[in-house]
């Protein structure tokens, strides 16, 4: 199975088991391919309550961005001119009065103006909703060359400490110890044995993680020298402050929040006439022109094999509504919806 199903059946079992390792009365926000402009998750877990998705509802269904967050989480509780209620942004203020306006579109600020100032207000308090994020990278075959590679990108999550714990999901193995954890990979990432992709998905951890330090300093590692006798050069990085972090925690599970696993549909064609969504524990997209499962790379305007929908499926309701395409959408974003 190529990596893409393999990504939506682990979100799929990750939504209804997450954690793994304990029993918790928690929930489970399940996104794909989030992180940050330098590095990418696979697959991202935001451990919550349903106290705190309650509290979080009154902001709308979309994300909050960097400059709505600023606004939320610092708008008074009483009338008060915007500059003298928000802290100093780092960024001019004219993106911060953009952004105020949009808050109030959006229902979760009162604007007023007196004089030539704009006063703020919130109608609802931020809430401290997300405990924890979790990032899993999915390597369904792990050879030793994507092994080297793998373990890389892995030790820069761990020093920079941005998720609370960092997993490696790979296929599960006949062999009396799984080859993952024969690799280097670093001792601190756990490792998920994935088996019966094809009945739902079977997920066995096999190695523990640890829990990084989120709230300290983390470390950017921009260069590192490649090793050798004749290797001098020097390693380059960077601190991360635990105000950055803090900051750009919020902005991963805000969309997380938004998108969830089954976003795929969004950049898929499901206006062609092959595309369906099967298996129920999902679903899943399934292509019937060629008989298989496509990838969200494959199903896209470069298809030779796209075929748009008759028009008579799409004309049955004003607006258009009744295509197979828009009905796949609409079941996903119901999923979407329900869990959110």
């Amino acid at each position: 199975m190529k990596e893409f199903g393999f990504e939506l059946r682990l979100c799929a079992w990750a939504e209804r088991n997450w954690p793994p390792l304990d029993e918790s009365d928690g929930v489970s926000l399940v996104a794909r391919q989030l992180g940050t402009k330098h590095r990418r998750w696979d697959t991202v877990v935001i451990e919550t309550t349903d106290t705190g998705l309650t509290d979080r509802a009154p902001f709308d269904t979309e994300r909050l961005d960097s400059d709505l967050l600023h606004v939320a989480r610092n708008a008074p509780s009483s009338w008060t001119y915007y500059r003298d209620a928000l802290p100093d942004p780092g960024y001019p203020w004219r993106y911060v009065r953009e952004a105020v306006h949009r808050a109030s579109d959006r229902g979760f600020l009162d604007t007023r103006r007196v004089g030539n100032r704009i006063e703020i207000r919130r109608r609802y308090r931020y809430p401290d909703w997300v405990d924890r994020i979790i990032a899993i990278e999915n390597k369904p075959d792990l050879d030793a060359a994507a092994a080297r590679v793998l373990a890389e990108q892995l030790e820069h999550d761990i020093a920079l400490g941005l998720a609370d714990e960092v997993w490696l999901a790979t296929s599960a193995t006949d062999a009396g110890i799984e080859p993952a954890l024969l690799e280097a990979m670093p001792v601190e990432v756990g490792v998920l044995a994935v088996s019966d992709l094809h009945r739902g998905a079977t997920v066995e951890p096999i190695w523990n993680p640890r829990t990084l330090g989120v709230t300290d300093p983390g470390t950017r590692i921009l260069d590192r020298p490649t090793g050798g006798s004749t290797d001098r050069s020097a390693a380059r990085f960077e601190y991360a402050d635990p105000d950055w972090k803090r900051r750009k925690r919020l902005e991963i599970a805000e969309r997380a929040y938004e998108r969830g696993w089954r976003s795929y549909a969004e950049t898929m064609r499901t206006d062609c006439r092959g595309f369906e969504l099967r298996d129920p524990t999902g679903p899943f997209p399934w292509c019937a022109l060629k008989s298989r499962e496509q990838t969200a790379a494959e199903c896209s305007a470069r298809c030779r094999e796209f075929e748009p929908e008759p028009p008579g499926w799409r004309a049955r309701e004003w607006p258009i509504e009744g295509g197979p395409g828009k009905a796949a959408k609409r079941l996903l974003e119901r999923k979407r919806a329900r869990r959110r």
